[in-house]
């Protein structure tokens, strides 16, 4: 097996390494990607590697063209502002992608936001078809089988030492992997069975490869159905406090008859914006908006926002929220950092801090957001964790990328901490894990 560094410092390239990859896009040059990343003072780039389409899905992949989603409607939305149509060959972009990896000296977490938004960015829905044909209950092992599959192929390629470890899925309480699940249950621990079988189903076929499942927030509520099998404890402490009370007072994740227009036009929107109910895609791409999971009153609002606008709501409010939010995110990463130690593995944040803001807002690189990211990273290294991001917007496909000052501060503060205190990343060989008990 492989040594890995005693920290990961990791910027999100999510599926925008393959979406943004057409003329003039930030990833049109994977090597000057990664260089940046690197003067960023990153060793690690978090990947959706596209498992199931590869590996599970049976389409032709060799000439995959993918885009924005149609007509101006993502334009202004952060990870959706996709600019310039692409065709790539798959297989080989993202063998590119762990060569390049390799000549920069970075490793990768491979992941998958398929069942999430991937297939969105398709110039045709055979993709997204293809994965909500999987029934529900079978999808996680079936997403195990495709990285096993992927896996395989780096290893047949020689490029394995760049996988710093595997997770089944992106958020797995948040997205299509929940549906079938009762409408009451609690997504995190109803789940928990089937992704531990697919985690014993990608050790069984790569047994000694680290595994994981990464949550959106920290579940401290029900850290009971994080699998026991888990290599890795991955979450992403999205804490949103000053957001959320914007998200809620205008009614942006609920349905458009509940948005409050006039307020939203009153407080965060541009002149000229159209209604809430207006804003689509056009028909021929309205499968879309079943591949992604971004609620169509967010999508709207992050298209027609104005970012001062939205920003000063945010600062005019922040008092409010400001204790709260800090505890809450002291009070997450002492929860990871608990049950992590509780089962000898490591802590990773893969994303995470404020929330989902419009692409052209500042709050998160601001004075404030700024600050929430040293704090971020300062528990990061307190708890000893093993990875961490600077903020889910520090990467090549957010304006946040330009502020190099701030990423190289944070990530040479996380860097230069002491060695995790987990045993499962000093050991020079990471060993086998057995299969974990079914839980009842």
């Amino acid at each position: 097996m492989h040594t890995f560094p005693d920290r990961l410092t990791i910027t999100l390239w999510d599926f925008s390494w393959y979406v943004r990859t057409g003329e003039g896009e930030p990833f049109a040059d994977l090597d000057a990607a990664f260089a940046q990343a690197v003067e960023r003072g990153y060793n690690t780039v978090r990947i959706c590697a596209m498992p199931f389409l590869l590996f599970g899905s049976g389409l032709d992949t060799s000439a995959l063209s993918l885009g924005p989603l149609g007509g101006d409607f993502g334009r202004r939305m952060r990870w959706y502002d996709v600019k310039a149509p692409t065709t790539i060959d798959a297989r080989e972009h993202l063998l590119a992608l762990f060569r390049a990896a390799r000549r920069h000296d970075c490793l990768v977490i491979v992941s998958s936001w398929e069942y999430q938004q991937s297939s969105a960015f398709a110039a045709d829905p055979a993709w997204w078809d293809a994965l909500r044909a999987v029934p529900p209950a079978e999808r996680p092992r079936r997403l195990a089988a495709a990285h096993a599959d992927l896996l395989d192929l780096l290893v047949a390629e020689g490029l394995d030492d760049r996988v710093a470890f595997t997770e089944i899925h992106n958020e797995v309480q948040v997205g299509h992997l929940t549906e079938g699940l009762p409408a009451d249950a609690d997504a995190v621990v109803a789940l928990r069975p089937l992704l531990e079988e697919a985690i014993d189903e990608f050790h069984r076929r790569h047994p000694g490869r680290r595994c994981t499942v990464n949550y959106a927030r920290v579940p401290h509520d029900s850290m009971r159905g994080i699998p026991e099998n888990v290599d890795v404890l991955a979450v992403h402490p999205y804490i949103y406090g000053v957001l959320g009370a914007l998200i809620d007072e205008f009614g942006l994740r609920g349905p458009v008859a509940e948005f409050r227009q006039e307020a939203a036009a009153a407080h965060l929107l541009r002149p000229g914006a159209p209604t809430a109910s207006e804003w689509t895609v056009p028909a021929e791409h309205r499968w879309r908006l079943d591949a992604t999971i971004v609620s169509a009153v967010e999508a709207y609002v992050h298209d027609w926002a104005d970012p001062v606008a939205f920003d000063r709501w945010l600062y005019d409010h922040y008092g409010e929220h400001r204790i709260a939010m800090a505890e809450k995110l002291a009070f997450w990463f002492d929860v990871a950092g608990d049950w992590a130690a509780a089962h000898d593995v490591p802590v990773v944040l893969g994303e995470g801090w404020v929330g989902y803001t419009p692409l052209h807002g500042t709050f998160e690189e601001g004075p404030v957001g700024a600050e929430i990211c040293r704090q971020a990273v300062s528990h990061a290294r307190r708890i000893g964790a093993w990875g961490t991001v600077v903020c889910s917007n520090a990467a090549p496909q957010h304006p946040m990328w330009s502020d190099v000052a701030l990423q190289q501060e944070c990530n040479a503060l996380f860097a230069t901490a002491p060695a995790p205190r987990t045993s499962a990343v000093s050991s020079p060989e990471f060993p086998a894990r057995e299969p974990a008990p079914r839980s009842a």
